[in-house]
């Protein structure tokens, strides 16, 4: 018998499904209001018990989970249980990709849109009462958006910036595969030939040795200088002081961040006094929209089928 510590915020209808998906299984329900619960409140002795455990359960918790043989996280990132010795071994690790695309690229299109017509500064001038004329816009018609990384946040983003005329131009580790919405792909290591031809550039890539600070002063000094960055990836992925410089000084149109390095942000931080800069901490996927949540609890109760099945599971990563 399988001892299944589910974490997951469920309705009564899916809880009745998961249930239903394992009916002879011991079954725990432990389940969170917010996905950021960290998984603190269950017991170190129903972690060490549970089999299966579908929910985020902080790495020092799994130190006694021997008996562990599958953990679907409800997050897409698990930098976290990937680190030497963090994760017991012989389990099984999936994530919840495919689950953030909506929200994550909805949010970046807005925070996009926001800097193109300078609503940030129109809002410090009505939070001054001045009525003021902020100066021009933009649009994306026409645009040359540079999208890194292309998976499930990549590819929503890129549909609706296409949707509003922009060219596509895709960038990762598998240009051979094409993506739907994106134009071109190319290699990730073409970066430096395709920054001056961007108007806009996306990113949302995992972290990885190879993409810490991967947009630093160097390549930052080769965008066109009215172009905009957006993240929403990992904040380790900007060099954000060097950033701050360059909007500083003019040497961009704008950026929108909802990710940083560090995160929160340090009240001292020259970012937040930065001149057309979009800041978020850290909110554009969580469990801010609904329809996530019901993504990721779907997600779990497919992979839980599929495991009681003996079939492969979806997101594998270990």
């Amino acid at each position: 018998m399988e001892t299944i510590l589910n974490l997951l915020p469920l309705t009564d209808d899916e809880r009745a499904a998961f249930v239903a998906c394992a009916p002879n299984e011991d079954q725990i329900f432990l389940p969170s209001p917010h996905l950021a619960f960290t998984g603190e409140t269950a017991s170190l002795d129903k972690v060490a018990r549970a089999t299966i455990i579908l929910g985020n359960v902080p790495p020092h918790m799994l130190v006694g989970s021997t008996g562990l043989k599958w953990l679907q996280t409800w997050s897409a990132g698990v930098n976290a249980y990937t680190l030497p010795g963090a994760f017991p071994k012989g389990a099984m690790l999936t994530s919840a990709v495919g689950a953030y695309g909506p929200a994550v690229s909805e949010h970046m299109f807005a925070s996009l849109l926001a800097v193109m017509k300078r609503l940030p500064a129109y809002r410090d001038l009505q939070s001054a009462h001045c009525w003021a004329d902020a100066g021009t816009v933009r649009s994306l018609r026409g645009s040359t958006v540079l999208l890194l990384g292309t998976g499930d946040l990549g590819g929503h983003f890129a549909a609706l910036v296409k949707s509003m005329g922009a060219r596509t131009i895709g960038l990762n580790r598998h240009p051979e595969t094409p993506v739907a919405c994106i134009d071109e792909l190319h290699p990730l290591s073409e970066l430096d030939a395709w920054l001056p031809h961007a108007d806009v550039v996306s990113m949302t890539l995992p972290e990885t040795p190879q993409t810490i600070r991967l947009m630093n002063a160097r390549r930052l000094s080769l965008l066109k200088p009215d172009a905009i960055l957006l993240n929403a990836g990992r904040g380790t992925a900007v060099d954000c002081l060097a950033l701050a410089e360059a909007l500083r000084t003019g040497r961009l149109w704008g950026a929108a961040l909802d990710v940083t390095e560090p995160e929160p942000l340090p009240a001292d931080h020259p970012l937040w006094d930065c001149p057309n800069l979009l800041l978020t901490p850290h909110i554009a996927g969580g469990d801010h929209m609904d329809g996530t949540i019901r993504s990721i609890v779907s997600i779990a109760l497919e992979n839980l089928r599929h495991f009681m099945a003996g079939e492969p599971l979806r997101n594998r990563v270990l």
